[in-house]
C-alpha cells in the first residue's frame, strides 16, 4: 500500500527536554520498520534547543541540510536569532513553507501536516487553504495553556490566546495529550470552528517506558559522574526538565531550603543564566550545599539510570497537558511528588504523592518522605509502574498514532 506521508512541524528536534521533542524521537522510533507510514520532521537548525544531527548518535546526513533519523526524513530550518520570542513563530511559518514545497516537489498525495502548539493563528488561513489545494489535511497538538505561561508579556499571552482559537478553527483533527486540554477545547471552541462547527478531537497520550536502564550499577559513566557531581545513588531528589519559571524550580528550591533532609537536590536542566541569579537573588541556594545544579545529561541510559537511582523525583510542572518528563519518572523512579494541578493527577492518580505552593507545604512533605521506608516507597513504585504499562506504554500510544494516521 501507498505509505501515508506524516510532517511534523513545532518540535526543535529529537534530542532534547521538550515535550515535543521526546514525543517525535520516541514515536519515529517505534514506527522506524513500518512501511505505511513516513515520517518528515522539521527541526531547528540554530539557537536555543537546536538539534546539531552530526552529534546526534544514529542519525545519517543526506545533504547540508537534510538527514535521516530512526528512517524519518529530516530537514534543517535556520532562525534568525535577533527576532527575540517571535523566532518561534518564524520557525513555524518557515516549516510550513518548506512542507509545502516537499510536497509540491515530490508530489505527495493526501499529506498529513501535523503541527504541534499553537503559534501561528494568524497565519493558519492561508496555510490550511494552500494544505487543502494539495489533498492534504491539517492536524493540530494544542499543547497545553501557553498564554498562561509566565515568560510571557500581557500583550504576548493575548497574542497566544487569539492564536490558540484561530489554530484550532482552521485545522480538520486535534489530538489532545490530555484528557484535561480536551475538555477544554470542547469548552471554549465548540460551534467556533469553520462555518460554526465543532473541532474534532481525539484524547492521545505521550509515552514512556517501565524498563530497568542498560547500565549497571557499576558502570564507570554512571560511577564518573556521581562523582563529578558529589552525589551517592539513593541520596538524591531528582529533577529533570525545562528550566523555565512555569516549572516552579523556585518553589521547589526553596522549599527544599526549608526542609530537613541530609539527602541532595540534584537538578539536571538546561540553564538560563538570567533566571538562575534571580533565584539566587531570592533564595541565596548557593549557600546551601544540597542544591545541587549538576547540567544536562542527554545519554539516555544515563539518565535512565539517574532516574531509577533518585531518593525520590520532584514535578512542578504548571502549565501544559500530560508532560513525558512525568510519564519518564513514573516508569523509574520509585517515589514521586507532583505538583497538585489537574494535569499531573489526572496521570499520577494514586501512584504519586502531591503537593501545593504554600509556604511549607513541600517541605513538610519532604520532612515525612524522607522517613520512608524501603517498602512503602516500592509500593508507590509498583503503582507507578502500573500505571504507565496500563495507560501510557510507546507501544499503545504508537498504534494509536497509527490509527489517526491510517484512519
Amino acid at each position: 500500500m501507498e505509505a501515508q506521508h506524516v510532517f511534523l512541524v513545532g518540535a526543535k528536534g529529537l534530542a532534547s527536554y521538550g515535550g515535543y521533542e521526546t514525543f517525535i524521537n520516541k514515536l519515529t522510533e517505534y514506527h522506524k520498520n513500518n512501511g505505511r507510514i513516513k515520517y518528515h520532521v522539521a527541526c531547528k537548525a540554530n539557537g536555543s534547543g537546536c538539534m546539531d544531527p552530526k552529534k546526534t548518535e544514529g542519525a545519517v546526513m543526506l545533504s547540508d541540510h537534510e538527514f535521516l533519523y530512526h528512517n524519518a526524513h529530516c530537514f534543517l530550518i535556520h532562525v534568525p536569532e535577533k527576532i527575540g520570542s517571535a523566532q518561534a513563530i518564524y520557525y513555524d511559518v518557515v516549516a510550513l513553507r518548506e512542507c509545502i514545497r516537499l510536497i509540491k516537489e515530490q508530489k505527495i498525495k493526501h499529506p498529513i501536516v501535523y503541527i504541534m502548539a499553537c503559534r501561528i493563528g494568524l497565519f493558519m488561513r492561508r496555510f490550511y487553504k494552500e494544505i487543502h489545494k494539495l489533498g492534504g489535511k491539517v492536524y493540530l497538538n494544542p499543547d497545553g495553556h501557553e498564554w498562561m505561561r509566565a515568560k510571557w508579556s500581557k500583550p504576548i499571552q493575548k497574542y497566544w490566546k487569539i492564536s490558540e482559537q484561530m489554530m484550532i478553527k482552521w485545522s480538520d483533527f486535534v489530538i489532545c495529550d490530555s484528557i484535561n486540554i480536551e475538555k477544554y477545547i470542547h469548552k471554549c471552541y465548540d460551534g467556533k470552528g469553520i462555518k460554526g462547527r465543532s473541532p474534532k478531537t481525539i484524547y492521545v497520550a505521550y509515552g514512556a517506558e517501565t524498563r530497568k536502564s542498560k547500565l549497571a550499577d557499576d558502570d564507570e559513566k554512571l560511577l564518573a559522574w556521581y562523582k563529578s557531581k558529589g552525589i551517592k545513588p539513593h541520596e538524591y531528589y531528582l529533577v529533570v526538565g525545562r528550566f523555565v519559571p512555569e516549572n516552579n524550580y523556585e518553589t521547589m528550591v526553596r522549599e527544599f531550603m526549608r526542609s530537613k533532609s541530609k539527602k541532595d537536590f540534584a537538578i539536571i536542566t538546561n540553564v538560563n543564566d538570567k533566571f538562575l541569579e534571580e533565584l539566587e537573588s531570592k533564595l541565596h541556594f548557593r549557600a546551601d550545599k544540597r542544591i545541587k545544579f549538576v547540567g544536562t545529561v542527554y545519554a539516555q541510559e544515563l539518565l535512565k539510570k539517574i532516574r531509577e537511582n533518585a531518593y525520590a523525583y520532584f514535578h512542578g510542572h504548571e502549565v501544559g497537558g500530560t508532560n513525558p518528563s512525568l510519564l519518564e519518572a513514573l516508569g523509574s523512579t520509585e517515589l514521586n511528588l507532583l505538583l497538585d494541578v489537574g494535569f499531573n493527577r489526572e496521570v499520577g492518580q494514586e501512584a504519586a504523592l502531591y503537593w501545593n505552593k504554600e509556604d511549607g507545604d513541600l517541605a513538610n512533605l519532604i520532612d515525612q518522605v524522607d522517613e520512608m521506608d524501603n517498602q512503602q516507597r516500592s509500593e508507590y513504585g509498583l503503582k507507578a509502574k502500573e500505571r504507565i504499562n496500563s495507560a501510557y506504554s510507546w507501544q499503545l500510544i504508537g498504534e494509536k498514532y497509527k490509527r489517526a494516521w491510517l484512519k
